[in-house]
């Protein structure tokens, strides 16, 4: 039986509909997406509001959440790093994990059935 993963793809928000039709290009075009807020590397930045400095630590990104099966796991982070690198920070991450079972309500399927 073949396993399950969930990519999650922490990115910024302008590159959402790039990654969404590359990803669809593919085939793969069920996912969620949160808009998330974050900071890594970039530290976040400053900003004067009326006339005041404010640090903002947390930036705005999104997350695509993917279920997919192992054998297209592969294919996703490819087309996520061609998609997304500019070789600047702030680029993302990408998180893979395994998924122990996935059940579709409405019809009951469970399993590779169920994505």
């Amino acid at each position: 039986m073949e396993k399950i993963y969930k990519v999650e793809i922490i990115t910024r928000s302008e590159k959402l509909n790039i990654l969404k039709d590359s990803l669809s290009q593919k085939g793969i075009k069920g996912m969620t997406v949160s808009n998330v807020m974050g900071a890594g590397n970039q530290k976040g930045k400053t900003e004067v509001y009326r006339g005041n400095e404010m640090q903002i630590d947390l930036l705005p990104k999104i997350r695509v959440e993917i279920l997919s099966k192992e054998s297209a796991v592969n294919e996703i982070i490819q087309v996520t790093k061609d998609c997304l690198n500019t070789g600047n920070v702030g680029d993302g991450k990408i998180i893979i994990s395994p998924v122990a079972n996935v059940i579709r309500i409405r019809t009951n399927q469970e399993g590779i059935d169920a994505i």
